[in-house]
């Protein structure tokens, strides 16, 4: 089966990782962007600057079209209305993800989203109980955890060489971005605990199990833009083990896990964010000295894009997929609740 999908805002990384890894993908074909029409724009009028922003985004659109071929569709609503896509890829700011991953569904159109689902667990519940319902494949693009190195993190635990797990470290942070970055902006989403924070969770969750809950955890607000710039938390499942995560969007950049055990420690210094052409490297320390294992480059995205086709086609896959996606957002909820 080949998926026909489409691609709601030309994004920067739509065009930098989305595309680059779609072309890979024999099961899928690429029909084109939809740029925002004035009434689409955030639900604002527009005027002025806002004119000249939806310029940009009609320019950004046209420069996808000269570098991956496809269709400019002429608003958002133009591209859910055809029948030549069955899907969306939907890279835009997260407040915006509940409102158009509803109306592409109301289509029957497949949705493969940006990382996070919702900002906030009633929103996810409701697309999943819309997509369950229409017999639709909801994927939240978390890609990192496709990635070749996390399976060889995971072997390595296995193996026991690490002894008995005692405390799971993970952090990802990066430094300020702008004051026009929508993660700066709480109207559209913002906040650390939506962005970097969810890799973390994330991770924490794969580790720890379907058991982890948030036990502890604060987030900064104090700052001009009304968003939390960073924060960390405390994770723990039935038997006890503990992770302790923390991110940032106002820090110097890390982007790390330590996964530290009775015998031994590993570490990934580049864990969530490796590009497609970059070999990872895992270091594992021991009584008996300490080595490095060598992970080849491994596309993520297009591994993510996989997991999304496999949605699409396996309905039991589906709905174990739709689980994620609830445990996910319950994680947020819980850090969320102490601020």
């Amino acid at each position: 089966m080949t998926i026909r999908i489409g691609i709601i805002c030309p994004s920067n990384i739509a065009y930098r990782r989305f595309l680059p890894a779609l072309k890979k993908c024999e099961n899928f074909t690429y029909v084109g962007v939809a740029y925002a029409t004035a009434e689409e724009w955030f639900g604002r009028d527009v005027e002025g600057n806002d004119a000249s922003v939806l310029l940009k985004e009609k320019e950004k659109a046209e420069g996808f079209v000269k570098e991956f071929g496809g269709k400019v569709f002429q608003g958002y609503e133009e591209l859910l209305s055809t029948p030549k896509i069955d899907a969306v890829y939907l890279p835009l700011p997260p407040a915006l993800h509940f409102k158009w991953a509803q109306k592409a569904l109301e289509r029957g159109k497949h949705v493969f989203v940006e990382k996070p689902s919702t900002t906030c667990a009633a929103d996810t519940a409701g697309l999943v109980e819309l997509a369950d319902a229409a017999g639709l494949a909801l994927h939240e693009n978390y890609m990192f955890i496709y990635h070749r190195q996390i399976s060889e993190i995971q072997s390595v635990i296995a193996s026991g060489e690490l002894g008995a797990l005692r405390l799971i470290r993970a952090s990802f942070g990066f430094p300020f971005r702008g004051a026009q970055d929508f993660r700066y902006n709480r109207a559209l989403g913002g906040g650390a605990l939506l962005d970097c924070g969810g890799y973390t969770l994330r991770l924490a969750r794969l580790l720890l199990g379907d058991t982890a809950k948030v036990v502890d955890g604060y987030l900064s607000e104090h700052n001009d833009f009304g968003v939390d710039l960073y924060g960390n938390a405390v994770l723990r499942n039935e038997a006890g083990l503990t992770a302790h995560i923390a991110f940032g969007m106002d820090n110097s950049y890390q982007c790390q896990l330590e996964v530290w055990g009775s015998k031994g420690c590993l570490m990934a210094d580049r864990v969530f964010t490796p590009p497609a052409d970059f070999a990872p490297k895992l270091v594992v320390q021991t009584g008996g000295g300490s080595r490095e294992i060598a992970v080849e480059p491994d596309d993520q995205f297009y591994h993510s894009l996989q997991v999304f086709a496999r949605c699409v086609a396996e309905v039991d896959f589906r709905k174990e997929r739709y689980e994620e996606l609830l445990r996910q957002i319950e994680l947020v909820s819980q850090l969320e609740q102490m601020r």
